[in-house]
């Protein structure tokens, strides 16, 4: 399945990117599975997808869970949560 990822905030500073296509194997399913896929990349990856890290994460522009299913094609957005102030 092919998937557009944006990153944002300390995400695109730290991996070093904004976007990329990617192509996952069917095995990855919902949005906790695609981070288990990103932290497995290892070295930066890792520590800023490990399970401890805080993340939201939207898809086509709607914030969602980390059981929730993947979409082909669809574009998510990886940003650390934000508090206001």
């Amino acid at each position: 399945m092919e998937l557009k990822i944006l990153y944002f905030a300390r995400l695109r500073e730290a991996l070093a990117v904004r976007e990329e296509q990617v192509e996952v194997a069917a095995s990855v399913s919902t949005i906790a599975d695609l981070r288990a896929w990103l932290s497995a990349r290892g070295g930066v990856w890792a520590h800023e997808f490990a399970p401890e890290r805080q993340l939201r994460v939207a898809m086509q522009q709607q914030v969602v869970d980390a059981d929730t299913c993947l979409v082909a094609g669809a574009e998510l957005a990886f940003f650390p949560p934000v508090t206001g102030g």
